[in-house]
């Protein structure tokens, strides 16, 4: 008895789980904008940062980079070094515009040009393939000492080991908080 009851899941089981349909995404990422959440500084108790939340589907899951992809076309002075591009724009006189970000090198006594672009390491093993779908939360400071504006936009782009682009998607208008 107990053996037809154990057969009688099995084969229930195996229906359920059969009959499941795998999602499928283009081999091309696809990315949304899923929000910007301002975070505090608890020390401080000012905002110095935001959380850039950002949707993605893909339909063969080669997105992410190794520490070690490092390599042609990877290599750090190349265009496929960062998988995620981040843009940075201001609001100026009603238009946003680009903006470089400069950041002080006390080494060399000079700005530096400063990115929001990232790596993101892989979201699933680089010997898998399959469909895949998350969000991906990078964390970004949005003073800009040098500028009087207080409302800004990242426009993001994301790029798979295949070097195929994502659409490119804008946030909304931020509206950086006064300190």
């Amino acid at each position: 008895m107990a053996k037809l009851v154990f057969i009688h899941i099995l084969i229930v089981f195996l229906l359920l789980t059969g009959c499941r349909k795998l999602e499928e995404y283009p081999l091309v990422p696809e990315i949304t904008y899923e929000g910007f959440v301002f975070l505090q500084n608890e020390e401080t108790g000012e905002i110095e940062k935001g959380l850039l939340r950002i949707g993605y589907r893909d339909g063969d899951g080669d997105i992410g980079l190794d520490q070690a992809d490092t390599t042609y076309p990877f290599h750090p002075e190349g265009d496929f070094y960062y998988n995620l591009i981040i843009r940075y724009f201001e609001q100026q006189h009603g238009t946003f515009v680009e903006v470089p970000l400069l950041s002080w090198n006390s080494l060399t006594q000079e700005y530096d040009t400063a990115t929001f672009s990232a790596r993101i390491p892989p979201l699933i093993p680089k010997d898998q393939t399959k469909a895949i779908k998350g969000v991906i939360e990078d964390e970004l400071f949005i003073n800009n000492p040098l500028s009087d504006f207080d409302t800004i936009m990242f426009k993001v782009q994301l790029i798979d080991r295949a070097l195929q682009k994502s659409n490119e998607i804008s946030s909304s208008p931020i509206i950086r908080p006064i300190n």
